[in-house]
């Protein structure tokens, strides 16, 4: 399950800003919490039983993701956070420095309180790994309400595929059918389970046809 090779601009990422102490310097004194666009505070929006898209971003001193340990330790969170509170994390993708999820809510509250929950398992999950304390999670997570079929279809494609989109962008290229192992589709049947069977209609519908938003 190793990474392709990276591009020089994509290793370049991973280098940390090292402290430094003592003497008078440019930009001496208290520094920003985080320097990655920020998710606007706004109020979350009323819901009932909804699929929702939802994005968590990672710091930037946390290691990549995608590695054979980071990815372990997220497994690890996923099957203890995977259904809770009538939250149910149905579809995952795992990328260098963020999560793509497909979940379902009762409502804004139990979505916030499993989400809570599922961060403090991430965090926990990744520190024990990289053996250090501290914030994991950038900021707060984005969430976006899915109301169609072809909103869902698109949601779960785009998930799913997300690795091959940022392959390109960095200039290399997977195979046409090239299935990213660090997917939920790619762990289906891993015991304990990482994902729990959706109980929305909209979830059950099969994304995987084409031309009609996943009906039939």
């Amino acid at each position: 399950m190793s990474d392709p090779p990276r591009t020089l601009a994509a290793m370049a990422q991973l280098e940390l800003d090292l402290p430094q102490w003592g003497g008078k310097r440019r930009g001496a004194g208290r520094k920003r919490r985080e320097t990655l666009r920020r998710v606007p505070h706004r109020k979350r929006k009323h819901f009932r039983w909804k699929p929702l898209h939802v994005t968590i971003r990672m710091r930037r001193e946390v290691w990549s993701l995608r590695t054979r340990r980071s990815f372990r330790a997220l497994k690890r969170a996923f099957a203890k956070g995977c259904e809770r509170f009538g939250f149910r994390l149905v579809h995952f993708s795992v990328q260098w420095n963020h999560l793509h999820l497909v979940v379902e809510a009762p409502d804004q509250v139990q979505l916030a309180r499993a989400m809570k929950g599922l961060g403090v398992r991430i965090a926990r999950a990744l520190n024990k790994t990289m053996r250090r304390r501290g914030q994991v999670i950038a900021h707060r997570y984005y969430a976006r309400i899915l109301k169609t079929p072809p909103e869902v279809q698109f949601a779960i494609l785009y998930l799913l595929h997300n690795r091959t989109h940022h392959a390109a962008r960095e200039g290399w290229f997977l195979p046409a059918h090239y299935l990213d192992p660090l997917t939920s589709e790619a762990t289906r049947g891993h015991d304990p389970p990482l994902t729990a069977p959706p109980r929305l209609w909209l979830l059950r519908l099969d994304w995987r046809r084409t031309g009609d938003g996943g009906r039939g």
